[in-house]
């Protein structure tokens, strides 16, 4: 038995965590669970399967009841709760799926806590890469990728030594507006945005796939991860989603993984490694099959660019791009900007930071994400 702990469960990739667990009870025991929003019935259906020893709420008023209701669970509350669930003293893995930069004091709290990490917070290797990877070493334990791209290159290179590897592509769905135009940008509204073609995931993300900039964060992403350069690093667009990441070897050999577009496959491997356990996904039909690729597009695309820039410039400047999106995204949620602006407030934000630091600490990663959001949210009215 696996000990798992989930930080964001209630949101899209905690509940499909929540569905894969449920199919292998006699593999994986839910040990602590992070409840980040008020809803008592959806909360009450996972407490009473996961009956788990610690849960950390966000939601103070909830607390009394919760500790009458379930006495044998210890309930803690907010930043300093999330942190203790973390530091729980039981070994396991922690499954981080917070979602935007609220995700990296977690995911290091976790490494240092001495227990592996199966991660869907992108954010945390963009912002501090180079931290993260560091401390994974230095503490010996797993950091395990979520995303179906990084989680298929992962397996794609199980046993291939490092040398071996001439290049690795990621492929993108393309996001709600594929099929449209530059021009044709103006003016889409926010749930035309939120539509994704293929895949079930949560608000922020979906911006973030129908902008590309999801998977310039892949990118960045990839680099640290994989320890490869930039210019080894590929993207394409694949309308199918079906093959969800390639490894191209020094004989031109590509191996690439391929399943249906659905998050509980990567996320099971993540929790089972080096395991392939039944999944319940729909099985590929291969007759079935039409595959296509496309070039990636940079002037459709900018933001893609943005990412790759920002990536090779290194230190500060991929947590500035992180943040000034991050910030533009919850800009159009709330229907303050256009879904153009979103790309303009980051472009602004990067051309006018000067301000560099070759290997910045984790504080001066944190101080540059609040600092770059409470610029771009002050200038539309929007902070608190």
């Amino acid at each position: 038995m696996k000990n798992i702990y989930i930080l964001g469960t209630t949101g899209t990739i905690g509940l499909q965590t929540i569905d894969v667990i449920k199919r292998h009870q006699d593999k994986f025991k839910i040990i602590g669970l992070a409840l980040g929003n008020s809803n008592r019935h959806l909360h009450y259906d996972i407490l009473d399967f996961a009956k788990p020893e610690i849960v950390s709420l966000r939601d103070e008023s909830l607390l009394l009841s919760y500790q009458k209701d379930f006495p044998d669970i210890k309930f803690v509350l907010n930043d300093e709760g999330l942190l203790e669930l973390i530091r729980y003293p039981k070994h396991g893995m922690v499954v981080n799926a917070i979602s935007g930069s609220a995700g990296l004091v977690p995911t290091i709290e976790a490494i240092k806590s001495g227990k592996d990490v199966a991660l869907a917070n992108k954010e945390s290797i963009v912002m501090a890469g180079s931290i993260v990877m560091n401390l994974v070493k230095e503490h010996n334990v797993r950091l395990l990728p979520i995303d179906s791209e990084h989680n298929a290159i992962f397996s794609a290179l199980v046993g291939e030594p490092k040398e071996a590897i001439k290049s690795i592509t990621i492929t993108a769905s393309g996001g709600s507006f594929r099929d449209k135009s530059r021009d044709e940008l103006k003016g889409v509204t926010v749930e035309e945005a939120l539509n994704h073609p293929n895949w079930q995931m949560g608000p922020k993300i979906t911006i973030d796939s129908a902008t590309m900039m999801n998977k310039g964060l892949e990118v960045i992403e990839a680099h640290h991860l994989f320890g490869l350069p930039f210019d080894k690093i590929h993207t394409v667009i694949h309308k199918e989603s079906i093959v969800h990441g390639m490894v191209m070897y020094q004989d031109n050999a590509v191996k690439a993984v391929l399943a249906c577009a659905d998050m509980r496959m990567p996320i099971l491997y993540a929790l089972s490694y080096p395991s392939h356990l039944e999944s319940g996904i729909k099985e590929i039909i291969f007759s079935d099959l039409t595959l296509s690729f496309e070039k990636m597009d940079f002037e459709r695309f900018p933001m893609l660019k943005y990412a790759y820039d920002a990536g090779k410039k290194g230190g500060l400047y991929p947590v500035v791009l992180n943040a000034s999106n991050e910030a533009a995204v919850k800009l159009f949620l709330n229907h303050k900007i256009t879904f153009l602006e979103i790309e303009e407030i980051v472009s602004n934000q990067l051309k006018s930071f000067k301000e560099n630091i070759e290997e910045p600490t984790l504080e001066e990663i944190l101080e540059m994400n609040e600092r770059v959001q409470r610029e771009v949210l002050t200038e539309y009215g929007f902070y608190n």
